[in-house]
């Protein structure tokens, strides 16, 4: 095991690493939109007072589904981020796909942002929580659980108040703030900014 390194991987070697651990393509796709989105949501909180870690948001982003074609896929992920010494991306990567309950939006932090950009991502770009979450419920009565409808919708409620909540700190809401977001070419971020 590599020691553990406060240093967060850049974007390329992101890119590097999911190249080098088979993720396919489509996955990549929906990677660097959710690194994209936090990443953008991030900055804007930041600009509000926050001081939250950027090259952490990017980095968990870019990284939290690069074992996703593997059984429990949030754990593969985590365990390779920790052999290599990023035990803050392994952290928020270990518990996006249950990520209960969300903190309010005075104190959100870089596994909140994360969480709730893969949370509003569909495939490759931002969705919404309304549309994503509505995908979820299509396909959970498609894969026979209609049972799991319920619980769905209860996490677009608690979601969309929370959103509800960013966009009153930010003042302007989380679609407008994504209507022009760069998936390709977010930047990067030296650690602790």
């Amino acid at each position: 095991m590599t020691g553990v390194t406060n240093r967060h991987p850049d974007r390329q070697e992101c890119y590097g690493y999911l190249q080098q651990y088979g993720t396919p393509p489509h996955v990549i796709g929906h990677c660097k939109a959710v690194a994209a989105v936090g990443y953008t949501l991030a900055r804007a909180l930041n600009e509000k007072g926050y001081g939250l870690d950027l090259g952490l948001v990017l980095s968990a982003g870019l990284l939290h589904d690069m074992a996703r074609t593997e059984d429990m896929h949030w754990e593969a992920a985590a365990k390779w981020c920790q052999a290599r010494g990023f035990q803050q991306e392994a952290a928020i990567i270990q518990v996006h796909m249950n990520y209960d309950p969300f903190n309010d939006a005075e104190h959100f932090n870089e596994t909140d942002v994360v969480c709730l950009a893969d949370r509003t991502v569909l495939e490759d770009r931002y969705a919404g929580i309304d549309r994503r979450m509505d995908y979820i419920v299509d396909k959970a009565i498609r894969q026979g659980h209609p049972e799991h409808k319920p619980h769905i919708l209860r996490k677009k409620n608690e979601t969309s108040s929370l959103i509800a909540s960013i966009e009153a700190i930010l003042g302007c809401s989380l679609d407008a703030l994504m209507e022009n977001i760069d998936y390709e070419h977010v930047e990067d971020a030296s650690p602790g900014t």
